[in-house]
């Protein structure tokens, strides 16, 4: 029950003129995620999955190769800085961090929903500043799927690729959220014809992305048979946007709804590994409660092309691009650890690497 719940001071302070303040709602979300009260409580699948430890690797740590291709464009590292925000005053710092790391350590990244600037509000470095300081990375637009049933159209899908110059645009999924969110949009009669339509003339590879309560088999499908050129099936066990939600709220129904919707979703390993499965050629991203680079190899070794971040990595996107390379450094070298004890000279090999116990294959 909501009387249960521990709300910290920073998410109480935020119940406040909630209708109507698109830019005061994403600093919300910000601040409610960074104090941690939002979380999953269960878990996002992975412990299910060990490794095979191999004693004679025969490989030097130090020539592991981390490099993939993703939708065509070369990275370092197969690591997404996930969509966080596009809406407050800290977002262009939060942008401008992550934008300069990623040219630094050569890793995608993909901005918050652009919504407040294609409507005329501050863009908050959701510009050409972001090419300016990141001139090689792969970059993704975003935009909420169920805005092109609400006035959006193809030419807004444009404006936003265009806007920061993106090799791709991502186009999410939040159902849960905008049914607990007070005045979300629960109108989603026609999403997947007019997702179709973008995917036909805006240009640039669609990403079909989730935001933490995952992407089914039959979805996937879906999504695959109208063009998109990649998914994001972003599962549960990190940011919980029902609690999210819930938290904003002054309703006590709407604070009830929050906590009892708080876990919904299919575990990101679970989705991960069915969608694989059902789709082999489908190029994934695997994010939703990616804890390290552990998580990371063995979101690879069920089917993942790339692997993002986005609550675990907000706190030091706040603070320097410093800080967002010590984060990502640590990432990779767990991942570059489990491919030494698997044997794997690279993450070709790592997708097939022995695993000693996988509880959920049927």
């Amino acid at each position: 029950m909501v009387e249960n719940v521990k709300t910290p001071a920073t998410v109480t302070k935020l119940k406040r003129g909630l209708d109507g303040d698109i830019e005061q709602r994403k600093k919300d979300h910000i601040e409610i995620i960074l104090s941690g009260a939002a979380r999953h409580t269960e878990g996002n699948g992975f412990d299910a999955l060990s490794f095979v430890h191999n004693a004679l690797p025969e490989l030097d740590f130090n020539e592991i190769d981390l490099s993939t291709t993703f939708l065509g464009k070369t990275l370092k590292l197969p690591y997404l800085a996930s969509s966080m925000t596009g809406g407050p005053d800290q977002g262009g710092v939060i942008n401008r961090n992550i934008a300069e790391a990623a040219q630094a350590m050569g890793f995608a990244m993909g901005v918050g929903s652009q919504r407040i600037a294609l409507g005329g509000g501050s863009g908050h470095g959701l510009n050409r500043d972001i090419r300016r300081v990141a001139p090689d990375i792969a970059l993704y637009a975003n935009l909420g799927a169920v805005q092109f049933v609400q006035g959006m159209n193809v030419d807004d899908a444009r404006r936003a690729v265009d806007a920061i110059s993106a090799d791709a645009l991502i186009l999410h999924l939040n159902p849960l959220q905008e049914v607990l969110q007070q005045g979300g949009d629960v109108n989603w009669k026609g999403v997947l014809a007019a997702m179709e339509m973008v995917c036909r003339h805006v240009g640039v590879p669609v990403i079909a992305k989730e935001v933490g309560a995952g992407i089914s088999v039959d979805v996937a499908k879906r999504l695959a048979d109208i063009g998109v050129a990649a998914i994001d099936v972003s599962g549960s066990g990190g940011s919980s946007w029902a609690a999210v939600e819930g938290l904003r709220r002054a309703d006590a129904q709407g604070q009830s709804l929050g906590e009892i919707f708080r876990n919904w979703g299919l575990p990101t390993a679970h989705c991960l590994h069915a969608v694989h499965k059902a789709l082999p050629a489908m190029p994934l991203i695997a994010s939703g409660g990616i804890r390290d680079g552990l998580d990371g190899a063995k979101a690879i070794r069920l089917g993942a092309n790339l692997v993002g971040q986005a609550g675990a990595l907000l706190r030091a996107a706040t603070l320097s691009t410093e800080q967002v390379i010590a984060h990502v450094a640590v990432w990779e070298k767990a991942l570059r650890v489990a491919c030494f004890c698997t044997a794997s000279q690279n993450v070709n090999v790592l997708r097939q690497a022995p695993i000693d116990r996988l509880v959920f294959d049927p």
